[in-house]
């Protein structure tokens, strides 16, 4: 199968860092321009310089997720300087090891901040301009598994119930489309374990999450960016609504 993303080049898409990194790093090589929008957008930053030279571009913005006048203010600027959304990746998503029965209420509003409430306003206006120039693009939510199936791991608090979140958003915001008419796409891709500053590769983690991490099989982030080129190669009549991945031997 050959995977074509012509209909997508020189179009403007959404990206955080870690699997972000990933998929923007995938989507530059195959001719797209990309803004990056990140809280650490030095990060970034230094991935557009190694990428410079490239078919597409990498552009960082500073936006934090959690703050709603960072995302219009990305919006803004991107619409002012690179032009219209086609695609919108919300790949940002924040976990705390914490517990329910005794946590911190501040880190669980953190996370539902971020992975709901940060990808509803941002979802919500890409859609608006989207919708305003009659294009027919594309949403990607990041998601996971445990936003099917809670897993026994003590001190993921309401990362699952905030995943559980995006599956309800991926499929209501599609439903909200298709009464309406609108040809823009939903899609819900759901890794399992992936190497990332969010699970393998996180220091904040208790040593014995640290451990159990490491013990298990995981994907690259590079296998999210190449499911993400999949489902942008779909034919404009195809949606893969949802995509789940696992590593071998999970």
């Amino acid at each position: 199968m050959v995977l074509s993303l012509d209909r997508w080049v020189g179009k403007v898409t959404g990206a955080s860092s870690g699997i972000g990194a990933a998929i923007a790093e995938f989507l530059v090589d195959k001719g797209l321009i990309v803004a990056g929008l990140a809280r650490r957008s030095d990060l970034v930053e230094k991935k557009a310089k190694e990428l410079s030279g490239k078919t597409g571009k990498l552009y960082a913005i500073k936006t934090d997720l959690a703050k709603e006048e960072d995302i219009l203010n990305a919006f803004k600027w991107i619409e002012e300087n690179l032009g219209h959304v086609h695609i919108l990746i919300n790949n940002a998503g924040l976990f705390k090891d914490n517990l329910l029965r005794n946590g911190d209420s501040a880190l669980w509003k953190q996370i539902f901040d971020v992975n709901v409430l940060g990808l509803c306003i941002a979802t919500r206006e890409a859609v608006k301009i989207m919708s305003a120039h009659n294009i027919n693009g594309h949403i990607i939510h990041i998601n996971s598994v445990v936003g099917h199936k809670v897993l026994p791991f003590p001190g993921s608090n309401v990362y699952p119930a905030s995943k559980h979140a995006v599956t309800a958003l991926t499929e209501t915001l599609r439903h909200e489309l298709n009464a309406v008419d609108s040809k823009i796409k939903t899609t819900s891709i759901s890794p399992g374990l992936t190497d990332s500053e969010m699970t393998t590769l996180n220091t904040e983690l208790s040593q014995e999450r640290q451990n159990l991490f490491k013990s298990l099989p995981a994907l690259k982030g590079v296998d999210v960016a190449e499911a993400v080129g999949y489902v942008l190669s779909t034919s404009e009549n195809v949606q893969i609504n949802e995509l789940t991945m696992t590593p071998v031997g999970e």
